[in-house]
């Protein structure tokens, strides 16, 4: 069973990867800090994307536009009000730290088989009911145990690692803005790809500006429902919709994730006119993973997702003209191969985060079909 572990095409053993992550820590590539009281000034950063306002300074970066007076931190935990202005305190300290394989993130059409150095550092503009990573997401970064990593040590990090690409992942990364947005500019001039797994909820201006230097994003559109994201999430509809359009037209490669939550994301009709907007809005070739819900945080009294419900929101997905519908959270399901969709092939087939046979060449299935992606 094997495993690329860059772009360039070199295989190591699943085993190999997994002791290469651990050994990345016991390197020192990455080196745990102890646990602060407090965000050193290092840390802290004057915040991109801010106005000020008749009633204190106000946050542009998502759609919550929080606005602080002195002292005050903002729904993401993230950023504080100092002397009528804003500070981010997540610069360089990140709280996860993790060597991954691509398909984990998921991204199924990016890099197959590559290598990934993830971060992330606390906090998160969402406030999901299901959320898996809520230690991390739903508290600020001087209640977590960080590490000391500013952007150039990152990228060195990732290029000493052996991955190719760098993603801002597990929390929220439109919450560390400034700390992604230096970072990504840094692993470009480095010749490094640059990730967001997101929640996809952020103004359409920052987005535009960090889209220079991001290649790939899976947004989880999280419900096609305004009033489920509300009461799941804390956050609407309509901004991650807008957020999709902007990564497609500035030429990011994008993937799209739906967590089916029983009783509040699986309800047929509610997929299908999910799946009717992305087709005919132009995501018609964008991969689109259901991923299965397991009992998490505040939902853990929810079963998981029955398989009858998955299999039948991947139909849907295909009947309504989606090309590359995946199926996560499942092994062995069969749903998470690319399948060519003029003939039929099997091209990448899969078995969890492992590239078992890989026949996509030149971005082409071997009957001529372009397969939609970035495959070098």
């Amino acid at each position: 069973m094997l495993m690329s572990e860059t772009a360039k095409g070199k295989k190591i053993s699943r085993r190999v990867f997994a002791r290469r992550g651990s050994l990345a820590v016991a390197a020192g590539l990455i080196t745990p800090v102890p646990l602060q009281a407090s965000v050193t000034a290092s840390h802290e950063r004057l915040a991109m994307h801010q106005q000020q306002s008749a009633r204190g300074v106000v946050c542009m970066i998502c759609p919550n536009e929080c606005t602080l007076k002195d002292g005050e931190v903002s729904d993401c935990h993230n950023r504080v009000a100092r002397r009528s202005k804003l500070y981010t305190m997540a610069f360089g300290n990140p709280c996860a730290a993790n060597i991954d394989p691509m398909e984990k993130k998921p991204l199924y059409h990016f890099l197959p088989g590559t290598s990934v150095f993830s971060i992330a550092t606390a906090g998160c503009n969402f406030a999901c009911l299901n959320c898996q990573n809520w230690t991390i997401s739903q508290t600020s970064p001087d209640k977590t145990k960080n590490y000391d990593m500013p952007p150039d040590d990152v990228v060195a990090r990732a290029l000493a690692g052996g991955s190719g690409s760098i993603a801002y992942t597990y929390s929220e990364p439109v919450t560390f803005y400034e700390y992604v947005y230096e970072t990504s500019r840094v692993a470009h001039e480095k010749g490094l790809r640059n990730i967001m797994v997101s929640n996809g909820y952020i103004n359409k201006e920052p987005l535009r500006d960090l889209c220079r230097y991001i290649d790939g994003a899976n947004i989880d559109l999280k419900s096609f429902s305004d009033s489920t994201y509300l009461k799941l999430t804390g956050g609407r509809l309509q901004p991650v919709l807008d957020a999709l359009r902007v990564y497609r037209d500035e030429g990011v490669w994008l993937e799209i994730t739906n967590l089916v939550v029983p009783g509040w994301t699986d309800k047929p009709d509610e997929i299908r006119e999910m799946c009717r907007w992305l087709s005919g809005n132009g995501f018609s070739d964008t991969p689109l993973h259901f991923s299965r819900f397991h009992p998490q945080y505040k939902l853990e009294h929810l079963p998981p997702t029955p398989l009858k419900i998955l299999e039948t929101a991947v139909k849907i997905a295909h009947d309504e003209g989606i090309k590359f519908v995946y199926m996560g959270n499942v092994p062995g399901s069969g749903h998470d191969d690319t399948i060519c969709p003029s003939c039929g092939k099997k091209l990448i087939d899969r078995s969890g985060f492992r590239i078992v046979t890989d026949e996509i060449r030149n971005g082409r299935c071997g009957c001529g079909t372009v397969i939609p992606g970035v495959w070098s």
